[in-house]
């Protein structure tokens, strides 16, 4: 393969700048090879393979929403070609037998790279350890309860320190529950318009300051997923110069929508963290900014339609996010708020994600994984989530107009999808 004449950014090398990328084997190298597919991608970007930390492919056990193969189809539409499952499938990837499932499925019809995390309790229950040295031997590259969180601190401090063991890093979902309890929304002025209960941003900032706590006392990474809160931001910032091991995530519609949006009671704007203000969001794209969030991701969440058209405190929290993700990172961080260069936004979808997970992707060296992105980060286009590749429909970005978007995945060497013609066979 011959990718010819676009800007190659590849932060983790401190590249920027237009030349001509070469793939032989499914390998990055550094000569023209013999015979090679010619991509022109003059006046485009050419990225490395755009890594995703936080997705749901909801096998095995809820197919009905989603699989490894539809999920990992809407990736690559998203210009992402490595993924990384949550572990709250059913059964629950608690267990070695069940991540090796996942594994051999990700194998036979995913189109992207799958990797899988551990959970930390058995059935995500919060009380009894998970088999941590057996699931770090069956390959897992994180541990984490999301979708809930483990209340129980001294089973958490336990967790750390048997992660750190295994150099596994662990990622949490921060919820406190006797705060969040039956909340539906963010605790504040739409909840109470609405009549619905609040969740308040407390319930979030509590965990963050534990696991600040945590890895202060045993010097092992945590990562806190979804950051929805300013409190969690401001904790984390001070945190975080004082060389506390913690990091954070930020997602689309975290930077993106407010809990007005479920003024119509539409349940695609329910979101576990909810979504919440304009002062809120003016914090996490600060954080973000500033280096205290370090990693974007989606935190792709499949459900079917029957199960979202239901009275908005029955539906579940979740929205799709793989194809629009990248769109709205550059719509808002890029465009509109001017917050980041293109080449800090690519940071925090490549070498960061890559670094925190000890993956070998996220580069464009050479001898690294031919995992490419070739994108536009100026194409303009309307988003139809009925043209998803996701078996679900519920995203709260249908009929938005967006600018930025993804033009051409291949992973390892081979084209899996381009906008032209879509996915290859």
């Amino acid at each position: 393969m011959h990718i010819k004449g676009g800007r190659v950014i590849d932060p983790a090398n401190g590249v920027d700048e237009v030349r001509d990328l070469f793939v032989t084997d499914g390998i990055i190298v550094e000569e023209k090879p013999d015979h090679a597919e010619l991509i022109d991608a003059s006046g485009k970007v050419v990225t490395p393979g755009l890594i995703d930390i936080h997705v749901h492919f909801r096998e095995p056990g809820q197919s009905h929403k989603e699989t490894i193969a539809t999920g990992s189809r809407c990736a690559a539409a998203g210009g992402f070609t490595t993924v990384v499952c949550m572990p709250n499938t059913s059964p629950v990837a608690d267990s070695t037998a069940t991540i090796a499932w996942i594994q051999e499925r990700a194998a036979a019809t995913a189109c992207v790279n799958v990797f899988c995390t551990g959970a930390i309790t058995r059935g995500l229950g919060g009380e009894e350890m998970a088999p941590i040295g057996a699931l770090a031997a069956a390959g897992v590259v994180a541990l984490t309860d999301d979708g809930r969180c483990v209340q129980n601190h001294g089973v958490m401090r336990r967790a750390v320190e048997y992660a750190k063991q295994f150099g596994l890093p662990l990622m949490d979902h921060c919820q406190e529950a006797t705060l969040s309890a039956d909340g539906v929304m963010n605790e504040g002025e739409w909840s109470t318009r609405l009549g619905l209960p609040g969740w308040p941003s407390l319930a979030e900032d509590l965990i963050v300051s534990r696991n600040i706590l945590l890895a202060e006392e045993t010097g092992h990474p945590i990562h806190c997923q979804h950051i929805s809160s300013a409190r969690s931001v401001r904790l984390l910032r001070e945190a975080r110069r004082r060389g506390v091991p913690i990091t954070a995530e930020a997602c689309p519609h975290h930077i993106s929508l407010t809990d007005e949006g479920l003024k119509t009671f539409d349940s695609n704007f329910k979101v576990n963290p909810p979504l919440r203000t304009p002062a809120d969001i003016d914090e996490i794209i600060a954080g973000i900014a500033d280096g205290t969030i370090t990693i974007l991701a989606s935190d792709h969440a499949p459900h079917a339609p029957y199960e979202k058209e239901v009275e908005l405190d029955q539906a579940p929290f979740g929205m799709l996010g793989l194809e629009t993700e990248l769109a709205v990172f550059l719509e808002i961080l890029l465009h509109q708020r001017k917050a980041l260069s293109l080449p800090e936004i690519i940071a925090l979808l490549t070498i960061n994600p890559a670094k925190l997970l000890r993956l070998d992707r996220g580069t464009l060296s050479n001898g690294a994984p031919a995992d490419i992105t070739i994108l536009d980060p100026g194409h303009a286009w309307t988003y139809d989530k009925n043209d998803s590749a996701s078996l679900s429909r519920n995203s709260p970005f249908h009929g938005m107009s967006l600018r930025g978007r993804a033009l051409v995945t291949i992973v390892g060497g081979k084209t899996v999808w381009d906008l032209e013609s879509g996915f290859r066979s």
